[in-house]
């Protein structure tokens, strides 16, 4: 019975798109509801509440430590640089910071893999596999005591991290809905500010181990990677591949996880690479204002990541107190990152969130630009409030990840916006160096201008999609069909219904209107009922 419905309803897609590819309804959500009456399809607010939370409670976890491990993991060069590695490995010019800049460059090049094989593979197994992978280069790290060889070892974790973020902001769009995703999104970044903490407190017990054979660095090398090896096994076994295939869903369970994502208008995953969708990525303008977007947050990222704690050193301070001051860094980051989540989430507004972070964050550099080395307090401060720069890649990926549909086009896109995020990460420490010691004032008078950029982009980007909303409303009046949409997928299940009584009576939800593209894996562009959110 399950083999017919599957045949119509690939019939019905290829009649609603003449010019769709004919392998277009093999998005693996459609198919699994074209096996199951229309009745069940049906859900009430309690049961969604209820897999809502189930979801929660299997994805999160995992999601929140495998993004902790990673930046704990690629962390380490900060941690290890105040415990004498710049001498122990006999680094000199620019080699330490060749050190931070090569892990980005391995994962900007291999972005374009790590696009294709989130469309090709199971997402669950690929995650884990990589966090194994990236976990044993780190303790193999533990063996490296010059230049070459920790290059090296660095370029291959960086390699196998670079499956990590893009897989997040997979797994965030492929089992909530838009309107859960920014928060999501925040939870597991704010693991940049909870490793902070946890490796501060790490590095700060670790670095008190005293041995006759290992160096200091050696030692936090091999813990940290072992541990992550061990935590890439719970991946492996607890992290489903989707809803359609979650065992720790039952089969009422997934057809709500499934259905209730129909609103998002973007599908779910259909493990089909489709050309099409990577040209049109391509020639997409939301693609490069993403891209430029990142690279501009993502360069003082970089750099305040890998010399931070240099940067503190240079206020005054010990090895020692060095660590543990970057504790507040990383609570303040978790508070901006979850903090600016949620309030983007309350008032849709993730471009006014941006720039409001980057005016913080310039106002943090400007004050370790002109406050004299003697006011330790003041430079401190100015050091905290850099760290809301943290707050503004998670929103950068949930604006993103939201405003894309079209299961290869979605992954491609992340994909470029991830190299974004690379270049930016390769660059930021170039702009420092340990000769500038103890300002920095170069690299911090580029972070102040960057800082500047982000503001100005995040509200042309804002601009642009309500552009984009008010052609596609055009579109839908010259088709036929009502002009305005009720979003469900920025709305809870329990308010869908109320908010359609209460708007005009040419509004109409996404199930009421004749062609329902939910699960057709249609891009955003093509696709006139797509809804960008700001």
């Amino acid at each position: 019975m399950a083999g017919p419905a599957e045949t119509l309803h690939d019939d019905i897609t290829a009649v609603e798109d003449p010019q769709a590819p004919r392998n277009q309804g093999k998005e693996k959500a459609a198919r699994f509801l074209a096996a199951i009456d229309e009745g069940e399809r049906a859900f009430t607010p309690e049961e969604e509440k209820a897999v809502l939370k189930r979801i929660d409670r299997r994805l999160l976890p995992l999601l929140l430590g495998a993004y902790f491990f990673q930046q704990l993991d690629k962390s380490t060069l900060s941690y290890v640089s105040i415990f004498g590695l710049v001498e122990d490995a006999n680094l000199h010019g620019q080699q330490y910071s060749w050190l931070g800049s090569i892990l980005y460059l391995a994962q900007l090049v291999m972005q374009p893999i790590a696009a294709l094989l989130l469309v090709k593979l199971p997402t669950g197994k690929l995650i884990g596999t990589a966090i194994f992978l990236w976990g044993s280069s780190l303790a193999i790290m533990a063996a490296c005591t010059d230049f070459p060889s920790l290059l090296g070892l660095r370029f291959t974790l960086g390699a196998f991290e670079a499956m990590i973020a893009p897989s997040c902001v997979a797994v965030t769009q492929m089992w909530w809905r838009r309107g859960e995703q920014t928060l999501r999104t925040a939870y597991w970044n704010g693991m940049n500010g909870v490793t902070f903490v946890v490796g501060s407190l790490f590095t700060y017990g670790l670095g008190h181990i005293h041995s006759d054979t290992l160096y200091s660095y050696q030692i936090i090398f091999m813990f940290c990677g072992l541990l992550t090896v061990v935590f890439s096994l719970a991946v492996l076994t607890f992290m489903p591949d989707s809803p359609m295939e979650a065992k720790c869903l039952n089969h009422r369970e997934k057809i709500v996880a499934v259905e209730r994502l129909r609103a998002n208008q973007m599908g779910v995953v259909s493990r089909e690479w489709r050309w099409d969708h990577v040209w049109e990525t391509l020639y997409d303008m939301k693609t490069w204002c993403w891209f430029f977007l990142i690279v501009s947050i993502s360069i003082p990222s970089g750099g305040i990541s890998t010399f931070g704690n240099l940067i503190i050193k240079s206020f005054g301070y010990g090895s020692f107190e060095t660590i543990l001051f970057n504790i507040p860094f990383g609570v303040i980051q978790v508070i901006a990152i979850v903090g600016g989540g949620w309030v983007a989430t309350r008032f849709q507004r993730k471009g006014l969130v941006i720039v409001g972070f980057a005016t913080i964050s310039a106002i943090g550099t400007l004050l370790m630009i002109v406050v004299p080395r003697e006011q330790k307090g003041v430079l401190l401060f100015g050091y905290y409030l850099v760290s809301f720069l943290a707050g503004i890649t998670p929103l950068v990926y949930a604006w993103e990840a939201q405003n894309t549909a079209g299961d290869t086009k979605r992954k491609c896109t992340s994909a470029v916006v991830l190299i974004g995020m690379c270049a930016g990460n390769v660059i930021g420490p170039q702009l420092y160096s340990t000769s500038q010691a103890p300002l920095y004032r170069p690299g911090l008078i580029a972070n102040l201008i960057l800082f500047v950029i982000v503001g100005v982009f995040a509200i042309l980007i804002n601009l642009y999609l309500i552009y984009l909303n008010r052609k596609h409303a055009q579109r839908r009046l010259d088709l036929g069909k009502s002009a305005q949409i009720v979003d469900e997928s920025m709305l809870g299940k329990d308010k869908v219904g109320k908010a359609v009584e209460l708007e005009d009576v040419n509004v109409v939800s996404h199930q009421g209107q004749a062609e329902d593209k939910g699960f057709s894996d249609t891009t955003d562009l093509k696709n006139e009922d797509f809804i960008y959110v700001y």
